[in-house]
């Protein structure tokens, strides 16, 4: 697999080089067929291909429903990177501070520091 080429890229080549290998009499049963799909795709997609070794038999699954289960993970992932680039845009809100100070900020100011005194006193 090439870099950025989707799988549906990857099924028209593949079909293509092994429709010509058929045409001079080479022959493939689907086991290996399938195994070659899987050892061509990049280390990206290695938990995928490892899932379906694992829970398929590969002389029974067919090639065209193979590339279907790649697409559909295919799609599933660029669903998941857009979110992903979609969260990282999210743009948050910062107030800007006034450099003068109100007369209700000075009153709040020394009503903090009478507390703060009385609370000491008290102690």
């Amino acid at each position: 697999m090439l870099k950025e080429e989707s799988s549906a890229e990857v099924q028209k080549r593949f079909t293509h080089i092994i429709n010509h290998l058929m045409s001079l009499g080479k022959t493939f049963d689907k086991e290996e067929l399938n195994i070659k799909i899987l050892k061509c795709l990049d280390r990206s997609w290695q938990p995928k291909v490892t899932a379906i070794s694992e829970s398929k038999d590969l002389t029974s699954l067919r090639t065209a429903s193979l590339f279907v289960k790649l697409r559909e993970h295919e799609l599933e992932m660029n669903k998941l990177n857009v979110q992903k680039s979609e969260d990282k845009h999210v743009r948050s809100i910062a107030l800007k501070v006034s450099k003068h100070k109100r007369k209700q900020d000075s009153s709040d100011e020394s009503e903090e520091e009478n507390l703060s005194l009385l609370s000491k006193k008290v102690q």
